[in-house]
């Protein structure tokens, strides 16, 4: 029994109970709706709007024959339980960040994103242009999903401190919040990572089951009130320097709709994913001058930060090393990333040098 056969009839994780409470996609004449599980809460600033901004254009696009309907994390599955209500056909879609589902197979670490990895423009180069919307199929093909990137937050920040940090070790036992291979790089240093849904960060800092946390950068981090909670807030990291979202489709039901509701959603993702980052783009810098404004310290991870989480980022990378499809697609991206970042520092980053100094 293959995967899709074996989540289908048993069980799927903690969701069981919650998933068959889901209904079957919904018919009238000429009409179906999809039902949308998500890994955010509602009204989550960005990542709730691309979720919301992809289903309202494939309604729009749809001219009627499509909707669909948006659940945010919790409301009808937990949000690390999406991928699994989707894959078993207990749900339509999805709208996450791969990442959280690299346990399924580390290739979905590059769908979102890996420590020093690519930025949100060499990240759609590669997926564009390189073979990386391929081996989002291929994946795909394992878990019975079609994929599309639909989202990005583009750079994100080190995170929130309670005290500041001036060397590797004091990481050392430090209680905090990252995801994906970014969060195993920091258990290398020793803290202990947890990997908390979104809407659940704010209560874990403020009432100090954790230390510190990643989120996304200064706008959402000020909708979500870190800033309330610690003013140690370092503006660069090394997880997430271009962190794509997905929208994924059952695949079964990605094929039985027409092909003009396939591009629907193929372009309407692609949409969504220009749109969302440049909503975070645009307002990161006016949300960091508040920040800053209301007492915040804006820092930077000393050198010896940096090197030592390259030498754990390299390791965490080769653990998953020997699997096939994983070898390929990160050769695949890397040689992409070598490409890309070879021409855009020097052009557009000497460019920007250039303009800094001149216009000050």
């Amino acid at each position: 029994m293959d995967r899709r056969s074996f989540l289908r009839t048993s069980a799927i994780g903690g969701s069981a109970a919650a998933a068959t409470s889901l209904a079957a996609p919904a018919y009238a004449a000429g009409h179906r709706t999809l039902t949308m599980v998500t890994t955010w809460g509602r009204g989550l600033a960005g990542v709730f709007d691309a979720a919301q901004k992809v289903a309202d254009d494939i309604n729009a696009m749809s001219d009627g024959t499509l909707t669909v309907d948006v659940k945010a994390g919790g409301e009808l599955v937990g949000p690390f339980e999406v991928f699994d209500a989707v894959t078993a056909g207990q749900a339509d879609m999805y709208h996450a960040a791969d990442y959280y589902f690299g346990g399924q197979h580390p290739g979905y670490f590059y769908m979102t994103s890996v420590p020093f990895g690519m930025t949100a423009q060499e990240l759609l180069n590669w997926y564009e242009h390189g073979g990386g919307r391929g081996f989002h199929d291929e994946l795909g093909e394992i878990f019975g999903l079609k994929s599309f990137l639909a989202g990005n937050t583009g750079a994100q920040a080190g995170g929130w401190f309670r005290k500041e940090i001036s060397g590797p070790e004091d990481f050392n036992g430090l209680k905090f919040r990252m995801p994906g291979m970014g969060g195993e790089v920091l258990g290398k240093l020793g803290a202990s990572v947890q990997n908390l849904p979104g809407a659940e960060v704010y209560q874990a800092l403020a009432s100090g089951a954790i230390d510190g946390t990643e989120w996304i950068g200064p706008w959402a981090d000020e909708k979500a009130g870190f800033q309330e909670i610690t003013k140690f807030y370092y503006t660069a990291g090394m997880h997430e320097p271009g962190a794509a979202l997905t929208l994924a489709t059952n695949l079964d039901v990605f094929n039985e709709l027409t092909p003009a509701q396939q591009k629907i959603i193929e372009v309407a993702a692609g949409n969504t994913h220009q749109w969302s980052l440049a909503q975070f783009l645009n307002n990161n810098g006016s949300a960091l001058q508040r920040l800053q404004s209301g007492g915040v310290k804006v820092l930077e991870f000393p050198d010896s930060v940096w090197d030592a989480m390259g030498a754990a980022a390299a390791e965490v990378k080769d653990q998953y090393a020997g699997d096939d499809l994983y070898d390929r697609l990160r050769a695949s991206y890397e040689s992409s990333q070598a490409a890309s970042s070879g021409w855009l520092t020097r052009s557009e980053g000497a460019y920007r040098a250039q303009r800094d100094r001149v216009t000050g």
